[in-house]
Parts: structure tokens; sequence; C-alpha cells
């Protein structure tokens, strides 16, 4: 759809707030579904058609400009041209821009820093421009499906519907002490964003629709510092398209390495590989074997792409000995009482609970003379996010001496604010019963009620109680239209983040959104609307409340404006 242009350039004709979402995700979401029907019937023909329908779809632009300017954490960090996009208008006017469909030219991405682990090193990011970054979701729309339907079952990192939890599961159902492959080849690839060739990638790609787009950002160049540089190898880390070009180029792992699967979808080879992007494991029954694919058969491989293994993180150990993978560690320890000898223990990494508490501890430090309330405000997103990922292994251990931590640095913090009074006189302050549905009597935060009655306290880690993850299904896809009440469950059991209340307000809507018509579980920040605006004399209660994505609630907001403003003219008028 092209939009009609002016002597000033493209008129504008998208109104933000008033886009009906229900029927643009709709067309995405149908377009992805037919993209991958249509490869998993081998029709290739339907599929370059489809994939073209989709990059001239409006609703696609709708959706990735959505998606860039909303929905992604980077949206307020701009690019070489330092613009950025934060208003409704704006949004609308990106949109109406990209439906011109002139022949684009990429810009090249803005070169950035930031700390890569606890080993002070840095990580460079490139960042593009809001304009390629919108291009780029559009030409991942088309493309991810496709590669949805051909990628390997044991591929979970950057993928649609799939988590880091997904692979650490498979990797508990590899190394459970029963099983035979014992020897595990702890892998890394050396700068692989950086380092990916860029003819083995296009050729790769093959020729999709959207691949001279492509050809341009991984020809873009740098700019850091003012200074350009080229870019001969690699692709950005930091672009919208990056992970799904990361996962084309390694794609095909597991039939370099003979890994076999039998009808059930069980490995029945010597050899299994689990990897979450460039971070991978491959499981072997020999260390003879582990030695030959870290030295021979991945190396190889790995050279087609233009990519090599890290020689100091890239080892062969035994199950005994333990790796960690994804933050966690996997490690086989001595149980006389068990048949095997050994039990599976799936814990934080050392170097994930040392990152924790350093993060902590500087936050605490940069907190010293805060009111409480910011000091709440800061660190409980941060138990929250860290208890939240890590509850899926054997942590309680671990939580409990951060808590232990915590209250320590707590007592610092008082005695730092109040040097003059005693340590009574600080319990009395600050700790206490503040946490209803906990006995505990040693919960730090503010002793001044909100208006429920309850108290804004410091979370602990060990209340966030271990939970088990359900292990994805083989090669399941949320774009596989034969599948949609299986991701419905899976989406379903995600509700912890969800009070009582907003369960029982759920459960009336049947789980949709009343705005878009989507469910409402499916990784988009919620808000609870009032049907009756409060300032109207609306309540909280039950009946005059519904929940809604975010977005939706936005544009709801913007509605409800309008007629206010309509609706104070009219009475001047009057």
């Amino acid at each position: 759809m092209q939009a009609a242009t002016t002597a000033n350039g493209p008129e504008r004709r998208t109104n933000w707030d008033t886009v009906d979402w229900r029927h643009a995700q709709g067309i995405v979401r149908n377009l992805r579904q037919r993209i991958f029907r249509a490869t998993r019937a081998g029709d290739h023909r339907k599929v370059r058609s489809l994939q073209k329908l989709m990059l001239r779809s409006q609703s696609n632009i709708l959706m990735s400009v959505r998606r860039v300017t909303q929905e992604n954490t980077g949206r307020n960090t701009p690019g070489v041209d330092k613009v950025v996009v934060k208003t409704p208008r704006a949004r609308g006017e990106m949109v109406d821009h990209l439906a011109t469909f002139q022949p684009w030219m990429s810009k090249p991405v803005r070169r950035v820093y930031i700390p890569k682990g606890n080993s002070g090193k840095q990580r460079p990011l490139g960042i593009p421009t809001v304009q390629d970054r919108c291009l780029q979701a559009m030409v991942k729309n088309a493309l991810e499906p496709e590669w949805e339907a051909r990628f390997e079952r044991t591929s979970y990192g950057f993928r649609p519907g799939r988590r880091p939890h997904d692979a650490i599961a498979k990797v508990y159902l590899l190394a459970r002490p029963n099983k035979r492959k014992k020897w595990v080849v702890d892998a890394d690839i050396k700068g692989a964003f950086d380092n990916i060739d860029h003819d083995f990638l296009l050729s790769a790609v093959g020729e999709a629709p959207g691949r001279e787009l492509i050809r341009q950002w991984l020809k873009a160049g740098i700019m850091e510092e003012g200074v350009y540089h080229d870019t001969l190898t690699g692709t950005p880390q930091g672009g919208v398209i990056s992970p799904l070009l990361l996962n084309i180029a390694l794609h095909g792992m597991e039939a370099a390495l003979d890994v076999r699967y039998n009808t059930k979808g069980e490995v029945k080879s010597n050899r299994a590989v689990v990897r979450f992007a460039d971070d991978f494991v491959v499981f072997c029954e020999s260390q003879e074997d582990a030695l030959q694919v870290k030295d021979v058969e991945l190396p190889r491989w790995l050279a087609e792409r233009g990519l090599s293994l890290s020689e100091e993180k890239t080892r062969v150990v035994h199950l005994t000995e333990g790796f960690d993978f994804l933050s966690f560690n996997v490690r086989h320890y001595r149980r006389t009482t068990t048949p095997t000898g050994h039990k599976l223990l799936i814990k934080p990494s050392k170097k994930a609970e040392n990152a924790v508490r350093e993060k902590l501890r500087e936050d605490w430090m940069e907190l010293k003379g805060k009111c409480i309330q910011d000091v709440l405000r800061r660190l409980n997103p941060v138990i929250r996010g860290w208890a939240d990922y890590f509850r899926r292994g054997v942590a309680s251990k671990v939580f409990r001496r951060l808590d232990s931590f915590m209250h320590q640095r707590a007592a610092r913090y008082g005695r730092f604010t109040h040097p003059r009074k005693s340590w009574t006189w600080l319990v009395k302050r600050y700790w206490g019963k503040l946490s209803p549905g906990h006995e505990d009597q040693w919960v730090f935060g503010d002793k001044k009620p909100l208006k429920n009655g309850n108290y804004w306290h410091l979370l602990k880690f060990s209340w966030f109680k271990i939970v088990r993850h359900t292990l994805i299904r083989g090669t399941a896809s949320p774009d596989d239209p034969d599948l949609r009440e299986y991701w419905w469950a899976r989406r379903r059991v995600n509700i912890r983040h969800l009070s009582a209340e907003d369960v029982d307000l759920a459960n009336d809507q049947d789980w949709a959104c009343p705005v878009c018509g989507e469910e409402l579980i499916n990784g988009e920040p919620l808000e609870r609307h009032h049907l009756k605006a409060r300032s109207e004399g609306g309540s909280d209660h039950h009946s005059n409340r519904v929940i809604v994505h975010l977005f939706c609630h936005q544009q709801l907001t913007a509605e409800w404006r309008r007629r206010r403003r309509m609706g104070q003219a009219s009475c001047g008028g009057s």
C-alpha cells in the first residue's frame, strides 16, 4: 500500500491512536502461518510469493513500527541520525514513510559498548537507525516463519516461543545419571556476531525477498566516535534481524555432528547437542569422541561460516566435573543412596551469584542517603528478575545466602542513614511483618501503610519457590497453525506475575484482550483499565475493570481524551 505524496513529501494519513490492532495482528499472524505451512509442504514458489506479500503489507509495517518504537527495550536509543520515535504522531509518520516503497539505502550503525558479564570487558553493540530497525522487523516477519519450519529442535536461542529454560530442561534430560553421554564439549564461538562470513550468510538466505536489504545491512559499516569503518564480516549485535541471521548461519549443526532422532523425537545417536544462539554444548559417550568433535569436526564446520571456537572458553569435561551453561552450573554429585551413585544438580553458577551480589552491593552503595522508597524502587526489580530466572533450578541455598547478604546490607543502610540511633530503634523503624502471606518478622521496608493497608517492602529471594520448567515439544513453533491450543496452554501456565484479582478478571474475559482480541498472555505488558474513569466517578470495583495490553490501554486512553476534548468544546460552544 503506497502513501499519497505531496510537494513536501508523503501525505500523513496514519492516525496511530485509531489503528485497528486486532485486524493488523490477524493479517500478520495469518501470513506467517501460511509461509510456515508452505515451507513445510515444500512449495518454495508459494513461500516467496507470500514473503513478498508480507513485505508489502500495511499491517506488517504497523506491527514492525509498534515493535521497534514501543515494545523493544532500545526504543529510546538513537542511531547515527540521532532520531527517536516517541509520540503517536511520529509513529504514524514513520508508517507512512515506510509505505512509500522508495529505494532504501541503509545507514551505518552506531557503535556503543556495554559491560560483558563480570569480567571487566566490554561487548560491542551496533545500533541501527530507527528506520533501519523498522525495516529489519518487516523483513524478519517475512523470513522467520520459513526458517522456523526448518530450524533444528535443539536450537533455543532468539526464537519465538523458546527461552533459556527450554535449553536447560533439555540439558537435564541428556545429563541425567542414567544416561550414557557423560562427556561434554562446553563450546563457545569466538565473536560470533562479528565474524560471520557475509557470502555464506547471503547464500544461506537464498533468493528471499529482502535479500538486497540484508546485504546492505551487512555492508553498512560502523560509525565510532565520528569515524567510519567498513564491515567486511559479521552482523551488528543490536539489530532486530541479527539474532535470526546468526541462527540461519549456525543452522545444520545437528546434521554436521550426525545427531539423529527416532520417531518419538528421542536421540538415537552417540552424540547430542543443545544450542542457545552461539552458546552450545555437545554430549558424547567417550572422551575420545568429545575431543574429535572439539578439535576436528566443529572447527571444520564453523570455518565454512567464517567462525572459530574460542580456545580459552572451549573445553571437554566430564559431568562429575561440571560445566556452566546459560548461567547455570550442571554437575553430577556423588550420592551413594542413588542407584547410579550420582545425582544431577543444576544450580545457579558461582559466576552468576557473584555477579548479582556485586550488582546489589553497588546499588546499595549508590543508594546511601536516599529515602527508603528509592531503595525499594531500585532493588526490587533486580531481586525479582534474578530470582524468577533461577527459580527453575536447585536454587534454595543460593537464595538463602543472598537473603542473608541483603539483610547485612540493609542493616548497613540503616546505620548509615541514622548514625545516632540504636539497633532497637532501627529495627522498629525498618523491620517487621510487612509482607502479607509471609510470617517473616524480619522484612525490610517502609512502615508507613499504603492506601490498601499493605506496606512497601524489600522482596526476599527465598520467597520465590522453585518451579520446574516444562520443555517445549520437539520442533513446535508458534507459527504452526495446528498447534494453537498447545501454545495457548503453555502461555496460560505463565501467570505468576498476576494477582488473584487479575486472574479473576482474566477468567471473566476468557483470557482475551477486549480491545485487540488477542490472547492476554502473549508477552506484552498488561494494564488494568477502568471502564468508567475514576475522574468521572468510576470505582475500583471488579465490574468496572478489565485487563488489556499496555498499548491497547494507550489507545483507549487516547480515545477517551479525544471524546473529552470534543465534549468540552461542545459545552463551550453552547
